[in-house]
């Protein structure tokens, strides 16, 4: 049961604007990813990202036993895409236009930006992980961000 103090935090963090990205990596020739509203820049010497995955995914444990993974930063073309790597199970890659990275990870077609880590640390946060990456390989793409806020997708106009 969500208490009230829950239900106020998620209206407080809902109010911030997050871009939305898709982790992947492979695991045993297979293709493993999912949807994560968490993710920022971290260091810039060395250059390293963050992403906290859910302890409750069952997509996280795979990318992390591979040792390196892909952070696709979603374009605002790609919220059904977004959706369909949110939900459990399944072949999400089905129909989905990706390519090998450097790292081996799956990089997603039409992405926004790319970045490629070797995993460098785990730690406990409540319901979630805290995951350090260590950036190995970037890529930028055309288009604009996708972003989520107020549990819903939305998109910006530049310019």
């Amino acid at each position: 049961m969500v208490s009230d103090r829950q239900g106020l935090f998620k209206d407080v963090v809902g109010r911030f604007a997050t871009g939305v990205t898709i982790v992947t990596a492979m695991e045993d020739d297979q293709p493993v990813g999912f949807t994560c509203q968490s993710f920022t820049p971290l260091s810039l010497e060395p250059q390293m990202i963050a992403i906290a995955p859910a302890k409750s995914s069952t997509s996280w444990p795979k990318i992390a036993r591979a040792g390196s993974f892909c952070v696709n930063i979603l374009s605002d073309r790609q919220s059904n895409l977004c959706r369909s790597f949110a939900v459990s199970g399944g072949n999400k890659f089905a129909g989905v236009q990706w390519r090998v990275g450097v790292t081996g990870a799956p990089v997603l077609e039409l992405s926004l930006a790319v970045v490629e880590c070797d995993l460098e640390a785990i730690h406990d946060a409540g319901d979630h992980e805290l995951v350090t990456g260590r950036v190995v390989a970037m890529e930028v793409g055309a288009g604009m961000p996708l972003l989520f806020y107020r549990s819903a997708f939305c998109s910006i106009s530049y310019g």
